[in-house]
């Protein structure tokens, strides 16, 4: 209010012009429908109480009465009206008791009108025009149970998990021992694209591969209820020159190289991704899979193109659930290699450091080819790890490289 005081004063010191200018120059401000009708009904308003410009004052002043409309104006107007008796003194008192008598009036209409005009403007939409309360998301008491259950903290990590022939979506979250079980699954109602990577922009695929989600691509805004950004294209998608953008995980039920989970379901995965952060979890990994990576699904796919990437992401499949903790991932040799011996950044796009690759795991799940060998009477490979890569980019490399190393 401290800042219509000035409008206010403005209004009740100068007369009825100065009133109407100022007046229409707060209503010009803006071109919304709604101010377009606040200035007809001011015009209306203020043609009711045209008054001359007062100059006299009174302290005891009678209150406010209501005043009638004024007389419709006909053709005649334009003719001057007969001469009149000049008024005596008693009518000229009475004339200025009159006038007088409408200051409250005035300044309470000024004061209303001005709150009115102000209240319109830009400023007030605070008040008037209430921006949506931003998104959070929910989890739900039932899965709050479950991490009870589970031996788990509401704040601790989690970690996703996209199977895409199974349509379902997985949240993992991390025990009070430091292991990662799985809390709850969701279906997908719809994925765009086929069983297989994206490789450009405009070709409908939802992604695969390793992701790491942080807070910044979080989207409680979005035109699907809620959303978070996968983190396409990642270092090792760039290596090999595959584009796309804005590839999410959101609510309803459309896709155009996205997961959509519905509003439902989103609800409540958005809501344990915001906890985790809110937790002090840096960064939630995403695992998007063509299908749960059992050795015999690898095996039922053998025929396609895609095997080579896929055999890869079944080595950083079988390292998070030989651990159950999400493998670090780290990309050279434009391939991925799962909880390198090596520290550092390495250059996507350069060969990997000798050595880098980790030890066998105990248990780890055979590859399709291997299956495939025991199948034909063929001895297993015993030099075979974990995770090792059939990329045919990075062989040739290795190839190349021979007689160097």
């Amino acid at each position: 209010m401290t800042r219509l005081l000035p409008l206010i004063l403005r209004i009740c010191r100068d007369g009825y012009h100065s009133r109407l200018i100022l007046c229409a120059r707060l209503c010009s401000s803006g071109g919304s429908l709604r101010r377009l009708r606040i200035r007809s009904r001011l015009a209306a308003i203020w043609a009711t109480s045209r008054l001359a410009p007062i100059r006299a004052t009174s302290r005891h002043a009678p209150p406010c009465r209501l005043t009638g409309n004024p007389p419709a104006r006909t053709h005649m107007d334009h003719i001057p009206a007969p001469l009149e008796a000049p008024l005596t003194r008693s009518g000229e008192t009475a004339g200025k008791t009159s006038r007088l008598s409408q200051i409250p009036c005035v300044f309470a209409k000024a004061c209303f009108l001005t709150f009115v005009v102000a209240s319109l403007s830009d400023c007030s939409s605070m008040v008037y025009a209430p921006k949506a309360a931003v998104r959070t998301g929910t989890v739900r008491s039932s899965t709050v149970k479950q991490m009870e259950a589970l031996n788990m903290d509401r704040a601790s990590p989690i970690l996703i998990r996209i199977y895409k022939e199974e349509r379902t979506l997985e949240i993992w979250k991390q025990d009070r021992s430091g292991k990662f079980a799985r809390l709850n699954s969701y279906p997908i109602c719809k994925f765009s694209g086929n069983l297989g990577p994206k490789l450009m922009q405009g070709d409908y695929q939802a992604p695969e591969g390793f992701y790491d989600i942080t807070p910044d691509k979080m989207n409680p805004n979005s035109s699907e209820y809620l959303a978070f950004n996968t983190g396409f294209p990642n270092a090792f998608d760039r290596s090999l020159g595959r584009t796309g953008s804005f590839l999410m995980v959101h609510g309803g039920c459309r896709s155009v190289g996205c997961y959509a989970m519905t509003d439902y379901a989103m609800e409540e995965i958005y809501g344990l991704v915001d906890e985790a952060f809110k937790g002090g979890q840096e960064k939630v990994q995403l695992q998007a899979f063509p299908f749960r990576m059992t050795a015999q699904n690898v095996a039922d796919h053998a025929g396609d193109p895609n095997l080579p990437f896929w055999e890869m992401l079944k080595a950083g499949s079988d390292a998070f659930l030989a651990t159950e903790r999400p493998p670090r991932v780290a990309v050279c040799g434009r391939r991925y290699v799962f909880n390198p011996a090596a520290e550092g950044d390495f250059d996507a796009s350069a060969p990997c450091p000798i050595g880098i690759d980790s030890t066998p795991i105990a248990g780890a799940l055979q590859t399709s080819r291997e299956i495939a060998a025991s199948a034909n009477g063929d001895p297993p490979n015993t030099k075979a790890i974990a995770y090792r890569t059939a990329d045919p980019i990075a062989q040739k490399i290795q190839e190349s490289l021979r007689g160097i190393y």
